[in-house]
């Protein structure tokens, strides 16, 4: 499973999902989007205009999500079994 976190620096929310990833365990690229215009493209045309927003496997949400992470985690558990 890919999992890509498209964040920005001094962001509550994407510092909060990132501790959650790491604590769960999952492997995932950060993107900067104040750095990376076709990034911010990217999430913009998801229709996404809050900060972090995370792509997994055709699955994408944006704000801290607990709910969603943990069922990346328990996604990524059951192809691991």
């Amino acid at each position: 499973m890919s999992i890509t976190l498209y964040s920005k620096p001094r962001c509550v929310q994407c510092d909060a999902t990132k501790r959650a990833f790491a604590k769960q365990g999952i492997v995932f690229t950060e993107i900067d989007m104040t750095v990376d215009a076709q990034a911010l493209d990217y999430v913009k045309s998801l229709g996404f205009t809050q900060a972090p927003v995370v792509v997994a496997d055709g699955d994408s949400w944006s704000g801290f999500r607990p709910d969603k992470i943990k069922g990346v985690a328990t996604e990524l558990a059951r192809m691991t079994a």
